[in-house]
């Protein structure tokens, strides 16, 4: 019986001020296993499923899924695309690959509601996305090096979602998209020092420090520390912090000003390359 072994990236999303539509994939990974079976998982597993059978035009056949890795559980790193993502990419391969890779993208996208962690855990690298349409993809070089704080507690994206406003003020909406485009510009040009000063957000974070406190802090702290930047990942609860310097100093300085007790620190790279897939019979 083939076995599909599907590597996926986390990803750290929104980089501040780019809410829903920017994202970076990072070095630390889940991987999904898809055989065939009797049946079909239930839940989020099942529901992907029947998404990708749909869009094949496939004759359903019955699978499971076996989940292992790094990405930890609604913390803002994308782990349920990488589920997502495992679980379409799987099945895609083992219906004999009727889906393009952009089409799996697309239906994780819709999954989720937001595309802004499937587009780089799919294709790798720093992206721009917006549903319905190509996204762009922008290789990160290595002497950029990320440090994640990852606290002891989960966060729901539906509660962070719940948390912010209907609407913003015309000023705060054109800071954030000036600040969204200055970090667009730094990735493509490569010219990562200008991305300094650019992580203000006006759209989600002022929001969403009423769930985790010690956010501006955190980032403030790794910013004297040496990091260009930082930001709430995802919806949260990890926050992430960019640097050209020591990613491991900054992510010390970041522990020792969240007051935490419980909490890890992770210092990792991009990912450029996104899904893996990998097949045993």
């Amino acid at each position: 019986m083939s076995v599909v072994s599907v590597k996926v990236p986390a990803t750290t999303a929104n980089l501040g001020p780019g809410f829903d539509c920017l994202g970076v994939a990072l070095k630390v990974y889940n991987v999904v296993k898809i055989t065939k079976a009797k049946r079909a998982p239930d839940g989020m597993i099942g529901a992907a499923g029947k998404a990708f059978f749909k869009a094949a035009r496939k004759a359903a056949f019955g699978f499971a899924c076996e989940i292992s890795g790094d990405v930890p559980r609604s913390r803002g790193m994308g782990s349920s695309v990488t589920v997502r993502l495992g679980v379409l990419h799987g099945l895609n391969r083992l219906a004999g690959s009727p889906l393009s890779a952009e089409r799996i993208f697309e239906i994780c996208s819709e999954l989720e509601g937001h595309p802004d962690n499937a587009a780089p855990a799919a294709f790798g690298g720093f992206t721009i996305a917006r549903m319905g349409l190509p996204v762009q993809r922008y290789k990160v070089s290595e002497k950029l090096g990320f440090a994640l704080l990852i606290p002891n507690f989960e966060m729901e994206t539906a509660a962070a979602r719940r948390v912010l406003p209907a609407k913003v003020s015309l000023h705060d909406a054109v800071v954030s998209a000036g600040n969204a485009s200055a970090i667009a510009g730094a990735f493509a040009s490569k010219d990562y020092e200008k991305l300094a000063g650019c992580f203000d957000d006006r759209l989600h974070q002022p929001y969403r420090e009423k769930l985790i406190p010690f956010l501006s802090k955190v980032t403030e702290a790794g910013r004297k520390a040496g990091a260009l930047g930082g930001w709430l990942s995802g919806s949260g609860s990890t926050i992430a912090c960019v640097t050209l310097g020591s990613a491991e100093r900054v992510g010390r300085a970041m522990m020792a000003a969240s007051g935490l007790r419980e909490a890890k620190i992770i210092t990792t790279q991009a990912d450029n390359t996104g899904v893996r897939i990998s097949v045993r019979s």
